[in-house]
């Protein structure tokens, strides 16, 4: 099982579960994991999402966020095998309609309110500020596989950042701090029938809740400091901590969390690149992505 799971995967959920059958329906498929809606010979629904490495603990983030009170898909059963992680989940039903921006900020405030969980990785501030360092090790590893041989300026952006990062980290603690969602988007809050749910945990920490916000409105377009502005304000009217509007770094809190977002999403991209997805074809697509979002961070952090 070393592309795609296989029939075994949810054979386990179904014995754990005490299903006999199920006939399967694609929702989504990625190379690295998958959603399905499964029906029960009975006319009983639910969800089979699938994952590997790195998102094959999304179960343990689930069940931890439902028991503090996080409105999310409840986990009916999970299993790991031959690397993937396997759940079968609440079936939550279609869509009434797309989240906006007052539903994003009131999911924010309920999710960064929630008691920190000691078991999630930790984005702290010597954290943030190794990033762009991480990115460099990163770039190194790729280019003795005689990969990214043409990408001196990201070479050279990230060392600009990183000589900035010391100071530019700072405030990183500042509240909101606790959980972050971080793939913080519309298509990640499910407006139902019976209220909201947040979904897809896969990679969720203990960080800036900035970096949440920052991510709501996307990275296909540029970043806009105005328009995080105005949502952040959204988010302290709606509850959320006064300080989400405080500078740090030396920066407005727009310009911090725009550019510490696009530098967390350059690392994540360069290890992708080099460990997760290890495949050369991708590399144009990945070096496209990586060099647009530098530009971004360098003029945002004023490096």
């Amino acid at each position: 099982m070393t592309t795609s799971p296989s029939a075994e995967l949810l054979d386990s959920l179904l014995t754990v579960a005490s299903k006999t059958s199920a006939a399967r329906e694609e929702v989504r498929v990625w190379s690295m994991s998958g959603v399905e809606r499964v029906t029960f010979p009975d006319g009983a629904t639910a969800i089979f999402k699938y994952a590997k490495k790195p998102f094959d603990s999304e179960d343990q983030a689930l069940r931890l966020a439902h028991t503090l009170g996080v409105p999310v898909p409840q986990v009916h059963v999970s299993a790991v095998l031959d690397g993937w992680l396997g759940m079968l989940m609440e079936d939550l039903g279609p869509s009434l309609r797309e989240a906006d921006d007052l539903d994003g900020v009131a999911a924010a405030v309920v999710l960064h309110e929630t008691r920190a969980a000691p078991s999630l990785p930790i984005l702290d501030r010597e954290r943030l500020r190794t990033l762009p360092t991480r990115a460099l090790e990163h770039l190194e590893r790729l280019r003795k596989a005689d990969r990214w041989q043409d990408a001196d300026e990201v070479e050279d952006a990230l060392e600009r950042i990183a000589q900035a990062a010391a100071a530019r980290s700072a405030g990183a603690t500042v509240a909101p701090f606790g959980w972050v969602h971080s793939e913080f988007h519309p298509t990640s809050l499910h407006i139902g029938a019976h209220g909201w749910r947040l979904l897809d945990f896969a990679r969720a920490f203990t960080g800036p809740g900035l970096l949440d916000l920052a991510s709501w409105h996307g990275t296909v377009e540029p970043p806009h400091p105005v328009r995080l502005r105005v949502f952040l304000e959204q988010y302290v009217t709606a509850g959320g901590t006064p300080d989400a509007l405080a500078p740090r770094g030396g920066l407005a809190a727009e310009n911090w969390a725009l550019g510490w977002h696009r530098m967390w999403a350059v690392e994540w991209f360069m290890e992708q690149s080099i460990r997760w997805v290890n495949d050369p074809a991708t590399d144009p697509a990945y070096i496209k992505a990586v060099r647009r979002h530098l530009t971004d961070v360098l003029h945002l952090l004023e490096t």
